[in-house]
């Protein structure tokens, strides 16, 4: 059973910068492709970022492309998701996820485990 722990949320003005972390335990890193998704209040939940299990190939949603960057640290089991020139729009519960596939799916029905979620708000 994987636990994913997400933190680093907060609040930033329009134009800012926020660093997301997930921690993960219970299981190898490596065995995972993870995900970041977001859900903003009344909205569904939609992909952001995925990257593969050894971290070679990245997926990003068109909305943050040249914004947000993804990594991960399998020897810390930690995926971090830099946010940069943030928009009121990328407010919203951003969650971790891992899955068991090859390639991260934009799908979050696909992804078997999930963190709690941390808020960003980005005020403009």
């Amino acid at each position: 059973q994987v636990q994913l722990v997400e933190s680093g949320g907060g609040l930033v003005q329009a134009g800012g910068s926020l660093r997301l972390s997930c921690a993960a335990s219970g299981g190898t890193s490596s065995s995972y492709t993870m995900g970041w998704f977001r859900q903003a209040p009344g909205k569904e939940r939609d992909f952001v970022v995925g990257i593969s299990r050894i971290g070679g190939s990245t997926y990003y949603a068109d909305s943050v492309k040249g914004r947000f960057t993804i990594s991960r640290d399998n020897a810390k089991n930690t995926v971090v998701l830099q946010m940069n020139s943030l928009k009121p729009e990328d407010t919203a519960v951003y969650y971790c996820a891992a899955d068991r596939g090859v390639v991260p799916s934009t799908n979050p029905a696909a992804y078997d485990y999930w963190g709690q979620g941390t808020q960003v708000t980005v005020s403009s």
